[in-house]
Parts: structure tokens; sequence; C-alpha cells
């Protein structure tokens, strides 16, 4: 299927193997210079934190406390140490939707993108469940019945292709839309019109979904190290 993916140059390997470099990854790649550079400026400030917080440091601390109660609440303490896994992850989403907002094409529009995502959730969750309690989670495959084994397991591997089709239908959907728009708006109204449209589909419902993604998969990690 193309969803208008772009392709922006190919590394060639082999006569019949070749790399082909998409928007998706040159974006990837923008997000996660964003993102690491921001942790670096952060790294290099955590020298000259104060115990009275204030200004970048009190931005910095009140993200980092706001996640970790919004974690511990979903998911409990006892898989604390996954926070920052899923704090990234969180982080990287909600970058990627907002960078439509500057006329590029977000990564998590492309399946590809949205379901490596989900499916490390996924590997985390299994992970959880087998740590904390195997025997109920093998148990729990074959409940009410083991005839119902085979629909248990349906079950589990539709949670990351439910997770990456949730996240990658909403944000290709308002892209979809957006250039719907585009299309039918004069030439004189491209430039205003569309502005609180990109407010709206890039920025609001972005940090929403990079929102529903994040507490979808923490609600799963819960389940799975039955947290009450």
């Amino acid at each position: 299927m193309d969803f208008g993916i772009r392709y922006w140059g190919g590394i060639q390997i082999t006569d019949d193997i070749t790399i082909y470099i998409t928007e998706t990854m040159v974006i990837t790649w923008v997000v996660m210079a964003i993102l690491i550079s921001f942790a670096i400026v952060v790294r290099i400030k955590l020298k000259n934190f104060q115990q009275q917080p204030k200004g970048f440091q009190n931005f910095v601390e009140l993200c980092i406390e706001s996640f970790e109660n919004l974690f511990s609440g979903a998911a409990g303490k006892k898989v604390a140490y996954l926070a920052p896994w899923f704090f990234t992850v969180f982080s990287y989403i909600m970058l990627a939707n907002m960078l439509g907002a500057t006329g590029m094409r977000p990564p998590t529009a492309d399946w590809g993108m949205t379901f490596p995502l989900a499916m490390g959730t996924f590997l985390i969750l299994q992970y959880a469940s087998f740590r904390y309690r195997p025997k109920a989670y093998v148990k729990s495959l074959f409940q009410p019945i083991f005839l119902f084994f085979p629909m248990n397991v349906i079950g589990e591997l539709a949670k990351p292709i439910s997770l990456s089709f949730r996240l990658f239908g909403n944000i290709l959907g308002g892209m979809i839309l957006i250039s719907i728009l585009y299309s039918m708006l004069p030439v004189f109204l491209r430039y205003l019109l569309p502005v609180p449209i990109h407010m709206y589909f890039d920025l609001a419902v972005g940090i929403l979904q990079a929102f529903i993604f994040t507490m979808l998969s923490l609600a799963f990690l819960g389940l799975a190290a039955e947290v009450e």
C-alpha cells in the first residue's frame, strides 16, 4: 500500500539489494537529533541545578515528576524502572506529531514507524507477564477452557496491531483532511485558514494521540504486572 511516502534516495548495496531512504526516516532522524540535543543540554545543566528549582530546571523537573506520577498511577511502582522507555516513546511521538505543523510529514503517519513502537510495548508486556505472574499468565491463555487458547493468543497479538493502527490512522487521517482542505481553498486563503487547522490536528490531536498511545501501553503493563 502506498500512503504517499516519498523516497529521498537510495543506497545500492548489491545489484539486487538497495536500501531506500524515505521521508519517514529523515524526519525520524530530525526528531532524534532534537531529543538527543535536548537531553545533552539537560545533562550539562544538571551540574548547576539548585535545591530550589526555577526556570529551565523547574520545567524539566515538572515534566519528569508529572510523568512519574502518571506512570505510577497507571502501571504501578513495581515496574517503575520501565518509566524511562515509555517517557522516551511519549516524547518521540509527541514531537513527531507536532512537526506536522511545520509542513513536514509526521513519521507516525507511516505504519512502518508506529508498528515497531507498538511491538516494543508488546515485548515489554510479555516480559512483565512472564516475570511477575508466569503461571497466571499461561493459565489465562487457556481460560475459560482450553479450546479458547487460539482466540486468547490472537487477542494478545492484536494489542500491538491495534495500538499501531490507532496512532497511524489518526495522524494519517488528519494529514489527508488537511490536504483536501488545501486543495479546496482559494490560493489567497491557503496561508491563512489552515493555521488553526494545523494547530488542532498537528498540536492538539498530536499531543492527545501521544498521550493515548502511552496510557494504553501503561494500562496493558499494569495488567501484565498485576497492579492493584
